[in-house]
């Protein structure tokens, strides 16, 4: 072969770790006294890597997450209850593979989107498609491709992924054709795809954000919980921490 037409070949072949790096790596192997398949191995370990890196990017891009969080920061000292355990069991993802829920309940400010967030972002490094979407927002763009009649196409949005995030459910009311589309949502991911859900209502006054319609919130509340785990987070909100504080002695 012509040595020239290497990095060509390579570029062709949609390669490019091993087009910018088989050069320095050969001057290595040679230093190194590496056999041909040493040094054929550590280019293409090389570019799986870039690969797999690149993959997640797209996958973190596409989820659309407002920022990203991780376990790691997460403060366990600000919630005055919340089960450790349970929340890192959650993030083995074995919930995902099982195509089950998640809903993280607590009143404002107490990392319900943090832990969420972060949940969907190990499903992302794990290789999982997700997308998070506020709950309201879900609900308009629904509503507005009804109306253009692409309704089907943009459900196909919130049906695709295998873990759906769900934010802040609850925080408003919703009308009875939202309630009708959100509805439609969960119910078509039943046991298909796994939900993720933050919410400030205790399950029991569920009724009053579906408009008080106690049918179609069983039939919510009765596909969600079927195959979930429920995460209680009680306290004040970390974003009043500063407030509720006394303030420092002068020195």
């Amino acid at each position: 072969m012509n040595a020239p037409l290497l990095p060509e070949h390579l570029g062709y072949l949609q390669l490019p770790f091993m087009k910018e790096y088989y050069l320095a790596t050969a001057q290595e192997a040679g230093e190194q006294q590496w056999t041909h398949v040493h040094y054929l191995e550590h280019l293409i370990e090389g570019e799986v890597n870039q690969r797999r890196q690149r993959t997640i990017q797209r996958r973190v891009k596409e989820a659309r997450f407002p920022v990203l969080k991780t376990l790691e920061q997460f403060r366990w000292d600000w919630p005055k209850k919340i089960n450790r355990l349970q929340v890192q069991n959650l993030f083995r993802l074995q919930f995902i593979k099982d195509k089950g829920n998640a809903i993280f309940l607590g009143t404002v400010g107490l990392g319900k989107t943090h832990l969420a967030t972060a949940l969907g972002y190990a499903a992302c490094l794990e290789g999982h498609s997700v997308l998070f979407a506020n709950a309201i927002n879900v609900i308009n763009e629904l509503s507005a491709a009804q109306k253009n009649g692409g309704l089907r196409s943009q459900l196909k949005k919130y049906l695709a992924p295998q873990l759906l995030i769900l934010d802040e459910v609850g925080y408003l009311p919703i009308d009875q054709h939202g309630a009708d589309l959100l509805f439609q949502v969960i119910s078509q991911r039943y046991e298909r795809g796994s939900i993720v859900l933050t919410t400030n209502k205790a399950f029991k006054q569920w009724p009053s954000i579906f408009n008080n319609d106690s049918t179609i919130t069983s039939a919510v509340l009765d596909r969600l919980l079927h195959h979930a785990e429920t995460i209680l987070l009680e306290g004040s909100s970390f974003r009043m921490k500063e407030q509720l504080e006394p303030p420092s002695a002068p020195a």
